[in-house]
C-alpha cells in the first residue's frame, strides 16, 4: 500500500508467545520488588498487514528462510506448520528503532547464523543508532552491534537490497551498504565489530526529494546492495569478486576483483536509472540487475531489466517490454537455483491495474507475463488466487475490469525462488507475504495456484483499541489497512471496517451501555472522516464531516450513545447529537485536542491539549478548563474514564525532561493525584476486576521500579505486577492499551508494527474448560524437531484425540532419553521434573473433539545427543507415536 507509514505517536517518541518460538530463549527476571507474573502471548490474527520488503532463502539448507518487515522486525518460516516466528520480540522500548529491518542475510556456510541489520528511521524520528544483530541460533537469541550511523528499515528505497552480505566462502567476513553517505563497511569477525571500507569510491547521490526539510525523503539511499560472486573463490578463501550496487543513476554497479582491496565502477553500464537489485547466476555467468528511475517502495514511473556477462563485460538489455511501454520500476529479481537459466522479476510500481511478473526460462532471452490482456480491458492469468486464509486481502472490493481483486499484488520489492525447489516462489507485497507451490505449472500452460504464505507474520501498527463488554472482544484501529472487528481472537476477520475504508483509523470508541453503538475517525484521500455502526462494528455507516476537516484525529461516544465528540485534523472540536449528520463546533477547548467521554454519565466529555484539562458538561457544546496542575505540558498524553464510574479519570503520559507518569481523578477530572509509584506511563486501560476485588484491573504500558514493560494492578494502582517480560517487549507499546471487561487477567496491547498482542496469566485469566477428567479413549502422538542449533532446538508436538469421544482437558507426559532441559513453551503449559515432562492444556485448547488434534510446541537445551522420545502418555493410558 502507497504509505511511509510514519506513525504520530512515532513523532511523539522523538520531542508469542505467538505460533513459534520467541526472539530470545530466556528473559532477566525482574528488578527486586516489583512483582511479575507468567503470561501467554499470542497476536489477535491478523495475518500480515504490512510492506514485506524482504525474503531470503538459505542457500544450504532446505526449508530455511526468513522475512523482514519494515516497521515489523524479522520472521523465520516453520515448514512444519507453514508460519513465520517472530525474532526481534525482545527489542525494548528504549530501542524501539531496531524493529525496522533494513537487510537480512543467512549464513549458507552456518546455517545456525543469521544477520539483521536494524534501525527505522536514518532523520531525527529515530533518536538512536542502527545496529547489527547477530545470532547463532536462527534468532532465537541475538547479540548487537551498534553502528555510528542510523539505518532507514522505513526510509524510501527501503525495498531495494539485501545491503547485507556474508561472503559465501569465507563466512567471518560480511558487508553492509550504509545510507546517508555512510559509505560501505566491512566485518571480518562475524559481524562483531565494523569498519568502513574506506577505499569505496562512492557513498551514493539519490534522495527521492532533496527539499524535504524534515530529513526523511531527503536522504542519501546509500549503497543497495551487494553480491558476491562465489565460483571466485574457495572454501574458507575470501571471494575475489564482489559487486554492489549504488543509489547513483549515472554509477549504480561497483566491482572488486580483489576481495574488495580495489574498487571500480562497472565499464559500460547503463545510466538514468536506480539498480535497485543484483542477482548473480554464477554458473551461467550472469549478473541480473533491476532497474527503476525512482528508489521506492511506492513511486517508480519507468525501468529496465539487464544482464551482464560477467566473463565477458558484455550488457545486454533484456527487458520483457519497451520502455515507453513501462509506467514502472523493476525490483523484485530472482535466479532459480535449480534451473539458473530461469529469471523471475516484478514491476514493483505497477498500481494500476495491478502489479506484474515477469518469468523468462532462457536467460531473459523472451519472457512472458503473470497476466495478460485478451481484449482490454479483459485480461487473462496464468495464476489462479485463492485468500479464503486472509479474506480482508480483497478489501471488499469490486472493481471494474481491467482491475481485479484480489490484487496480484503493490509495492512487490521482494521476490524468491526456493533455491531447493523450483515449484515454491514467494513474494512480498505492501499488505502480505503471497507464494505458490506448483509455480512450474507456468512454463506448461497450466495455472499455478497463489495463496497467502503469512501466518504468524503480523505487522500491523496499532492506534486505538476497544474491548466493549458485550459483542466482539476487540476492536481495533490500525494504520494503513483501518482496523477489524475480531469475534474470535484466534481467527482472521472476513474483512476489515469498510463503507468507508479509512486508509489509516486514528481512534475509535463505543457507547458504554449501549455496545451496539460504535464510532470510527481516521484518514481517507477523498470521502468522509467519520463512520458509525449500531450492530457493534458489524455495519457502517459514513457520516458528515464539518468543515475544514482533513484528518481523523479523536473521538468520543456518550455512554449511552445518544451523541458523539469528534477533535478532527484540521477543524476545531465539534459535537453532535445522533450520528454526525449536523455538528456544531464546541467552544472552550483548542483544536487538536485528545478527546474522551464519561462512561456513565451521557453528557459529561473530557479533553486535554498541551497540559490542560478541560470538561463539559452539556454534551461537548462547551467545555470549561480544570483547575488541575502539574499534568503533563506536552500532548504525549492518553487518558481514560473508568466504566462504571463517573468522573473517575485516568491519565497516562508525558516525557523524560518534564512531568511523565500516571495520574487518577475522581472528581471528573478538576483535580489529580499522581501516583508516586509510577515513574513513567504512556498508556491506561481497564478490564475485569480481579476475583475478591471491587474496582476493575488497571493496565499501563510503563516504566515501574525502573523497569519498562507491561503492568498489571489489581488494588486501584497501589501495587504493580509486570506481565509482560524481556523476551516479549515489542519495541514501542504506547499507543493504546485495554484490559478484557468479560476475562480477568486478560490484556491488549498495541504495538507499532506486531500488531495486536494479547496475553492471558497463566495463573487464571484465560477462558475456556479447564482440565476435566483424564480423557478417555486412544491417542496419537507426533514429535518433530523442527530446528535444531548448537545447544538448543525447537520442537513441535502435534497431540490427536483419535478415540470417539471427546476431551475435556488433557496432561501429555514423556521422558527427554538425553538430559534435555524445556526452556520455552507455547499453546501448552509445560513443566520439568528431572527428565520427566509434563504438558497441559492451555485454557483455550482443552477441547478436543474425536478426530481432532492439538499443537503446541517449546524450545530446549541439549548436548551431546538429542534423541526423540518414543513413549508418551496421557494420563495413564500410552499413546501411539506416529
Amino acid at each position: 500500500m502507497r504509505r511511509t507509514r510514519i506513525l504520530t505517536a512515532v513523532l511523539a517518541l522523538a520531542a508469542g508467545l505467538l505460533s513459534g518460538a520467541p526472539g530470545a530463549l530466556a528473559a532477566d527476571p525482574p528488578s527486586a520488588g516489583i512483582a511479575a507474573d507468567t503470561y501467554t502471548w499470542k497476536n489477535a490474527r491478523i495475518d500480515g498487514g504490512g510492506f514485506v520488503p524482504g525474503i531470503v532463502f538459505n542457500r544450504s539448507e532446505r526449508n530455511l528462510a526468513y522475512a523482514r518487515t519494515d516497521i515489523g522486525g524479522a520472521y523465520r518460516w516453520q515448514e512444519a506448520s507453514k508460519t513465520w516466528t517472530p525474532l526481534l520480540d525482545s527489542v525494548g522500548w528504549d530501542d524501539w528503532g531496531h524493529t525496522g529491518v533494513v537487510s537480512i542475510a543467512s549464513d549458507s556456510v552456518d546455517p545456525n547464523r543469521v544477520y539483521a541489520a536494524v534501525g527505522t528511521y536514518t532523520n531525527s524520528w529515530d533518536p538512536k543508532n542502527g545496529a547489527v544483530m547477530r545470532s547463532s541460533d536462527r534468532g532465537a537469541s541475538w547479540r548487537k552491534t551498534d553502528l555510528p550511523f542510523k539505518l532507514g528499515g522505513n526510509m524510501p528505497g527501503r525495498g531495494m537490497g539485501e545491503r547485507l552480505a556474508i561472503d559465501p566462502n569465507r563466512n567471518s567476513v560480511l558487508y553492509l551498504g550504509a545510507p546517508s553517505g555512510k559509505g560501505l563497511w566491512r566485518s571480518t569477525d562475524s559481524g562483531v565489530t565494523w569498519s568502513q571500507v574506506t577505499n569505496f569510491p562512492n557513498a551514493g547521490t539519490y534522495a527521492q526529494d532533496p527539499s524535504d526539510t524534515s530529513g526523511y525523503a531527503s536522504d542519501n539511499q546509500g549503497i543497495v546492495w551487494v553480491t558476491f560472486d562465489e565460483s571466485t573463490g574457495r572454501a574458507g578463501s575470501a571471494t575475489k569478486t564482489i559487486y554492489v550496487g549504488v543509489a547513483d543513476k549515472d554509477n549504480a554497479v561497483y566491482r572488486s576483483t580483489d576481495a574488495g582491496a580495489s574498487w571500480q565502477r562497472l565499464a559500460g553500464q547503463p545510466t538514468g536509472h536506480l539498480a535497485h537489485k543484483g542477482v548473480l547466476d554464477a554458473k551461467n555467468g550472469y549478473l541480473y540487475l533491476a532497474y527503476s528511475d525512482k528508489g521506492g517502495p511506492y513511486d517508480g514511473g519507468k525501468g529496465r531489466l539487464w544482464r551482464y556477462t560477467t566473463g565477458t563485460g558484455t550488457w545486454t538489455d533484456i527487458s520483457p517490454v519497451a520502455e515507453a511501454d513501462t509506467s514502472y520500476g523493476f525490483s523484485g529479481l530472482t535466479v532459480d537455483r535449480q534451473k539458473p537459466g530461469t529469471v523471475m522479476a516484478t514491476a514493483y510500481s505497477a498500481w494500476w491495474p495491478d502489479t506484474q511478473i515477469f518469468r523468462s526460462t532462457d536467460s531473459g532471452a523472451t519472457w512472458t507475463k503473470a497476466w495478460d490482456y485478451t481484449s482490454y480491458p479483459n485480461r487473462e492469468n496464468r495464476y489462479t488466487m485463492d485468500v479464503s486464509s486472509s479474506p480482508w486481502l480483497t478489501w471488499g472490493a469490486n472493481p471494474q475490469p481491467p482491475e481485479q481483486t484480489p490484487k496480484l499484488g503493490w509495492m512487490t520489492e521482494a521476490l524468491e525462488i526456493d533455491p531447493f525447489d523450483s515449484d515454491r516462489m514467494m513474494y512480498g507485497t505492501g499488505a502480505t507475504i503471497y507464494g505458490t507451490d506448483d509455480l512450474t505449472r507456468w512454463d506448461t500452460g497450466g495455472r499455478f495456484a497463489i495463496r497467502p504464505m503469512v501466518r504468524g507474520l503480523e505487522e500491523t501498527a496499532v492506534n486505538d483499541l476497544a474491548s466493549p463488554p458485550s459483542g466482539a472482544p476487540l476492536l481495533s484501529a490500525l494504520g494503513d489497512i483501518g482496523g477489524f472487528r475480531h469475534t474470535d481472537l484466534t481467527k482472521v476477520p472476513s474483512m476489515m471496517f469498510t463503507q468507508p475504508n479509512f486508509t489509516t483509523t486514528t481512534s475509535l470508541d463505543f457507547a458504554e451501555s449501549n455496545p451496539g453503538t460504535v464510532v470510527r475517525v481516521g484518514h481517507l484521500d477523498s470521502g468522509p472522516h467519520i463512520a458509525f455502526s449500531t450492530d457493534n462494528g458489524a455495519h457502517w455507516v459514513a457520516g458528515t464531516d464539518p468543515s475544514g476537516v482533513s484528518g481523523g484525529g479523536t473521538v468520543a461516544a456518550a455512554a449511552d450513545g445518544s451523541r458523539f465528540v469528534w477533535s478532527p485534523e484540521g477543524a476545531g472540536v465539534h459535537h453532535t447529537t445522533g450520528f454526525g449528520t449536523s455538528w456544531q463546533a464546541s467552544s472552550g477547548i483548542p483544536a487538536g485536542a485528545v478527546v474522551e467521554s464519561d462512561r456513565v454519565d451521557a453528557k459529561t466529555f473530557y479533553g486535554f491539549k498541551s497540559g490542560k484539562f478541560y470538561i463539559s458538561e452539556d454534551g461537548g457544546a462547551t467545555f470549561e478548563e480544570s483547575p488541575a496542575g502539574g499534568l503533563p505540558s506536552g500532548d504525549s498524553v492518553r487518558f481514560k474514564a473508568l466504566p462504571g464510574g463517573k468522573g473517575d479519570v485516568w491519565l497516562a503520559g508525558g516525557a523524560t525532561d518534564g512531568a511523565y507518569g500516571l495520574w487518577h481523578s475522581t472528581d471528573g477530572g478538576v483535580s489529580f493525584t499522581k501516583l508516586s509509584n509510577v515513574g513513567q506511563a504512556d498508556t491506561v486501560g481497564f478490564g475485569k476486576a480481579a476475583p475478591g476485588a471491587s474496582y476493575q484491573t488497571l493496565y499501563t504500558s510503563a516504566k515501574i521500579g525502573g523497569v519498562r514493560g507491561i503492568f498489571r494492578s489489581t488494588d486501584k494502582g497501589a501495587s504493580w505486577t509486570r506481565v509482560n517480560d524481556d523476551a516479549h517487549q515489542w519495541g514501542w507499546t504506547g499507543a493504546a492499551i485495554t484490559g478484557d471487561p468479560r476475562v480477568y487477567g486478560r490484556v491488549y496491547v498495541s504495538t507499532n508494527g506486531r500488531g495486536v498482542i494479547y496475553g492471558d496469566s497463566a495463573g487464571g485469566g484465560t477462558p475456556g474448560p479447564g482440565p476435566g477428567p483424564d480423557p478417555t479413549g486412544a491417542c496419537t502422538v507426533s514429535y518433530k524437531v523442527t530446528g535444531q542449533w548448537p545447544g538448543g532446538f525447537q520442537a513441535d508436538v502435534r497431540l490427536t484425540n483419535s478415540g470417539t469421544a471427546p476431551w475435556k482437558g488433557w496432561t501429555l507426559g514423556w521422558a527427554f532419553p538425553d538430559g534435555q532441559r524445556l526452556t520455552h513453551a507455547w499453546n501448552a503449559e509445560m513443566a520439568q521434573s528431572g527428565s520427566t515432562v509434563t504438558a497441559k492444556n492451555a485454557g483455550w485448547n482443552g477441547s478436543v473433539a474425536a478426530g481432532s488434534s492439538v499443537s503446541f510446541g517449546f524450545t530446549a537445551d541439549w548436548s551431546g545427543t538429542n534423541t526423540k522420545p518414543t513413549a508418551f502418555t496421557l494420563g495413564d493410558q500410552a499413546c501411539a507415536v506416529s
